[in-house]
């Protein structure tokens, strides 16, 4: 990690000045170049923002935020620069915009030069890094027993003391408050006066927090798939295991359904049912050995073919493992990226002991009976506790005051960004948000339908409001092959939100 001194604009030199932060914080102009993904792609150019490492002491040691830009097809009628994140945390913006032209409509590539940057601790931008067999020890989530929970607290406080080693000063600063002030920095490097932001999944928490901080600099923004940055422990893990449960119980009404579910005409929970029994009981093991593949890693591979959501994969799935068991997976690296501390540094999710920890797993279970906890939320919230970050940017109700509402678009069904909390973050943003609701399936509502896109590219290019409820129709997963040319998000992130 390259680090190096700030360089601070005097109080008088930052008034009016786009290329200074609000802080008074004056960033390099970046130093375009090629990206060495896309080296013979003119559209798309790559370059770093020196920032400091802690923005409490802005004289401090620096790194370097990774962005790229890919320029607007047509900027005769450039609006400006669209900042966008597709969440995690741990998702690559870079990726993000290098990708852009395969998830935008053409409109918004048209109107925008597209700016994505890889969030301080990720990917390109000093990523957290852990030792890879200290990751492969993770303890079972779920504790049996009060020693079970122990070894796990003292698990997560040997982890974050090996990330912290691999990483250096960052690893206490990767929190989302002070990875808005590093967009605040990539939009003065740009000398823009104001931009717009599309961000998706924990990406909306970046938006929301930047329009918290920042509300003059937003031209217009969009918050798709939402996180609910309020919720204390008990209410982030019911509302993450209804929707888990939620989304999975549209999964097998299309089932029963369709004929093109391979589970058609079968009882689908049933199946189900016995492959939870059979990781019970450990003889449900990949494939190669006799690793017993859990029960929550059962439920992971479930949540994750939600996303789409690829139902059609998920059924395949499902009655592969009903016959035999899965792919064996890769050996991984010495190190790996591990973004949690993002996570674990913005969210306070306190437990009192193993007992209230088994009273909260009986919650989730009530709410979700065929998956029994939310794998996402579940997980997330045991990695972090005891582990030995501090909560720099905790959990509060939103104080957005912008002159220009905020564009809100949730899927009713999303398995990871409960519906809920979109609607909880639309009463507390108010006037000035506008809630639109996408009633299908899904993680990211904007690619599904003509109706989403519609909405979106609207708002963003000429900011036109959609009527107050509006609701765009559900359209039906499309099939395996369709699915390979229509728009998606990049990869899965390493978290999931």
């Amino acid at each position: 990690m390259l680090v190096g001194l700030a360089a601070p604009a005097s109080a008088a030199s930052a008034v009016n000045d786009d290329h200074v932060t609000t802080g008074g914080f004056r960033p390099a102009p970046i130093a375009w170049q090629a990206c060495p993904e896309l080296p013979t792609d003119p559209t798309v150019r790559c370059g770093t923002v020196r920032v400091p490492i802690d923005w409490a002491r802005p004289h401090g040691a620096t790194f370097e935020v990774a962005v790229a830009k890919r320029s607007a097809t047509d900027p005769s009628h450039l609006v400006g620069p669209l900042f966008i994140n597709p969440g995690g945390p741990g998702g690559s913006g870079v990726d993000f915009a290098l990708g852009a032209n395969h998830f935008f409509s053409p409109n918004i590539l048209a109107h925008f030069d597209i700016i994505g940057w890889d969030p301080r601790g990720v990917a390109r931008s000093s990523p957290v890094q852990c030792s890879t067999t200290l990751l492969s020890q993770a303890p079972f989530p779920v504790p049996a027993n009060r020693a079970d929970f122990a070894a796990l607290l003292a698990y997560n406080a040997r982890l974050g003391a090996d990330c912290r080693a691999h990483t250096g000063p960052l690893f206490d600063h990767v929190d989302t408050l002070s990875g808005v002030r590093d967009v605040d920095a990539v939009r003065a490097a740009l000398g823009e006066h104001r931009i717009s932001y599309y961000g998706v999944s924990y990406g909306t928490l970046i938006g929301q927090e930047f329009a918290e901080q920042f509300p003059d600099r937003i031209r217009a923004m969009v918050i798709d798939s939402n996180m609910d940055h309020s919720l204390g422990t008990e209410a982030f893990l019911r509302t993450e295991a209804v929707t888990d449960q939620d989304a999975f119980e549209q999964f097998v009404a299309w089932c029963d359904r369709d004929s093109f579910c391979v589970l058609h005409g079968q009882d689908v929970n049933a199946i189900w049912e016995n492959l939870m029994h059979r990781a019970d009981a450990g003889t449900l093991t990949i494939p190669g050995g006799t690793t017993p593949l859990t029960w929550f890693q059962l439920v992971s591979v479930a949540v994750g073919d939600l996303y789409g959501p690829s139902w059609s994969t998920l059924a395949a799935q499902i009655a592969q493992l009903n016959v035999q068991p899965m792919a064996k997976a890769a050996a991984a690296p010495a190190l790996a990226p591990n973004p949690l501390a993002v996570f674990c540094e913005d969210w306070s999710l306190p437990v009192s002991g193993f007992q209230q920890m088994r009273q909260l797993f009986a919650e989730s279970n009530s709410v979700a009976p065929q998956l029994r906890v939310s794998s996402l939320g579940w997980g997330v919230w045991t990695s972090c506790l005891n582990f030995p970050v501090s909560v720099n940017n905790p959990q509060h109700v939103l104080r957005v005051n912008t002159d220009f509402p905020l564009l809100e678009i949730n899927s009713r069904h999303d398995p990871a960004t409960a519906y809920a909390w979109a609607v909880d973050d639309a009463h507390q943003l108010g006037r000035h948000a506008r809630f639109v609701t996408y009633l299908g399936w899904g993680h990211g509502a904007y690619p599904h339908s003509a109706c989403t896109i519609g909405t979106v590219d609207s708002y963003l290019i000429s900011r036109t409001l959609p009527a107050v409820g509006t609701a765009c129709p559900a359209v039906p997963p499309p099939d395996p092959m369709a699915a390979i040319a229509s728009p998606s998000l990049p990869a899965p992130n390493p978290i999931g939100f």
